[in-house]
């Protein structure tokens, strides 16, 4: 590794981490005393899990993979928002983990800064992965780790609330039928729709269906398309079939006003479904429509299992037998089931699927979803979501129309990518 341009590299993309992670840089721990090759020794993990202690089946797991591959773990979980932060540092003090599990926009950021491994240098086999998954660790050509498990976007709905009104779930179809719905909904006199629409990346998570399923990309943001995506937005709150309070919602304060019982809809994501499941009223799950009909793309959460650029490259071999007992079939199963994520292949979907047939829905929609950082857009991606979730906030406030708010956000996102 040659340090100088990885230290250059890793300071021209700080800001861009900044943007994704929202972290803040901290000291890194050192593998100093990790063994070398492939004859035990230690090996460090890092994941984005906290809320996972020593007892949790998660690091039981990391322990029984080490204990495999004839190793020792050593394993630190950090918050989302200082993880990428403390990586990047770690690798410009040469002190990088063996194997990093992180947020799936951050991985692009990585490949650029030549913090990561190609999958093709560390032998990882990505051949039973979904492509539309594994497009977010894609870059230059190359492929970068390999995801865990996968969340993405659906709209809840409440049947009593739709039975109240007359509407049956299964005629929403395309924008025109769910706006109808709506109309149908707040006139018998319960509440429409709620969705997040904050000022950060939560904004622009839950805003990427409707612009993707209105035909719009995001390198014309102001394309007719993106304008009618905002437009429904924005219409909706102007007719009172979302609340104002989306402006400020994120994601988890969204849930809390669907969990009251009054909404008709709410646009969440697979990780809801254990409070939906405490939520005290029958509730369905369909997918989020296009225009036209048909599933919406949205946006795919969830980790990339990577392995980042060592002194010794003798560790490799170690580091993806670890990556592959990680990502198993077997083991894809418990840990997504313990994420809430759909799992990346045919195989471990399927084994979900059987075991709970509600998550069909979760598995069509992630089947449609699409990568934020794909479609070659890399580090492109946090210099466009910024101006996007900017005009977002425009628009619904009416402060701007939906075109002026969008024509502004291109300017800003086409100086930001030149």
């Amino acid at each position: 590794m040659r340090t100088s341009p990885l230290r250059r590299r890793i300071a021209g993309l700080g800001l861009v981490a900044v943007a994704l992670s929202g972290g803040v840089a901290g000291c890194a721990s050192s593998n100093d005393d990790a063994g070398g090759g492939t004859g035990g020794g230690t090996y460090t993990i890092w994941d984005p899990y906290p809320q996972f202690d020593n007892g949790s089946a998660w690091v039981h797991l990391l322990d029984k993979c080490g204990s495999d591959a004839g190793v020792t773990i050593k394993r630190t979980g950090f918050d989302t928002t200082d993880l990428t932060n403390k990586a990047l540092l770690a690798a410009q003090q040469g002190n990088a983990p063996d194997v990093l599990v992180v947020d799936n926009p951050v991985v692009s950021t990585f490949a650029e800064a030549s913090v990561l491994v190609p999958d093709d240098e560390a032998k990882i086999d990505t051949s039973a992965i979904a492509a539309n998954l594994l497009g977010a660790g894609q870059i230059g050509g190359k492929t970068y780790g390999i995801p865990i498990g996968a969340n993405t976007l659906a709209l809840y709905y409440n049947k009593a609330v739709l039975k109240s009104a007359g509407v049956d779930a299964a005629s929403v179809k395309d924008w025109a039928s769910l706006t109808a719905a709506l109309a149908k909904v707040t006139a018998a006199g319960k509440k429409g729709i709620t969705f997040s629409a904050i000022g950060t990346e939560e904004g622009s998570f839950q805003f990427l269906p409707w612009f993707w399923g209105a035909g719009a990309q995001p390198m014309r943001l102001d394309s007719p398309a993106g304008v009618s995506a905002l437009s429904l937005w924005a219409g909706w709150l102007k007719k009172g079939y979302a609340p104002n309070s989306v402006i400020n919602n994120t994601q988890t304060t969204s849930w809390q006003e669907f969990a009251t019982g009054q909404y008709a809809f709410g646009e969440n994501g697979t990780w809801q479904l254990a409070n939906a499941k405490k939520a005290g009223f029958d509730y369905g799950i369909i997918p989020i429509p296009a225009v036209h009909g048909g599933t919406a793309p949205a946006p795919t959460g969830g980790e990339f299992v990577t392995v980042p650029v060592q002194k010794k490259t003798s560790r490799y071999a170690t580091s993806e037998r670890l990556v592959a007992c990680l990502t198993s079939t077997d083991n894809l199963y418990t840990t997504d089931t313990t994420l809430s994520y759909i799992a990346p292949t045919a195989a471990v979907q399927a084994k979900q699927v059987a075991a709970a047939p509600d998550l069909k829905v979760w598995v069509d929609a992630v089947h449609a979803a699409k990568a934020r950082t794909g479609d070659g857009l890399g580090t492109k991606y946090p210099k466009i979501s910024q101006p996007l979730w900017t005009a977002v906030q425009a628009a619904l406030s009416g402060s701007k129309s939906p075109q002026a708010a969008l024509s502004a956000a291109q300017s800003t996102a086409a100086t930001a990518t030149r």
